[in-house]
């Protein structure tokens, strides 16, 4: 009875909300989505992009995830690719996934994340 996805959550140092709001909404041009006040108290932040959300929690003993990873898609997968480099962020590309282009990077935290764009229509 799975009707879709609401969001993924990754976790984040506690302090670290100015620097994600940096990374996702000013170079990922997400949008910052509120919080419902009992879970604003808790720290993080949420974002969204078209069907994509990404909830940020706090968590104080806090590791990245350097395997597990969101795969978000993208246009123009390039120019994507050139505003995380020129930002400093790193990107590794990676052709093992057939009809996409796609790469991994992480967030300012160590989150790692795909950014996919398909070849072929769906």
């Amino acid at each position: 009875m799975i009707t879709g996805l609401d969001h993924v959550q990754l976790a984040a140092p506690p302090g670290t909300e100015d620097a994600l709001r940096a990374y996702y909404g000013d170079l990922l041009g997400m949008t910052e989505l509120p919080k419902p006040p009992a879970l604003a108290a808790r720290g993080g932040c949420w974002f969204g992009a078209g069907t994509a959300f990404l909830h940020l929690g706090t968590d104080p003993s806090f590791r990245p995830a350097r395997k597990a990873h969101p795969g978000l898609r993208v246009t123009d997968i390039d120019a994507f690719a050139t505003r995380l480099t020129a930002a400093g962020a790193p990107v590794t590309w990676d052709d093992g996934l057939p009809a996409h282009r796609r790469f991994y990077t992480n967030d300012p935290v160590g989150n790692r994340l795909e950014f996919l764009e398909p070849t072929a229509p769906d």
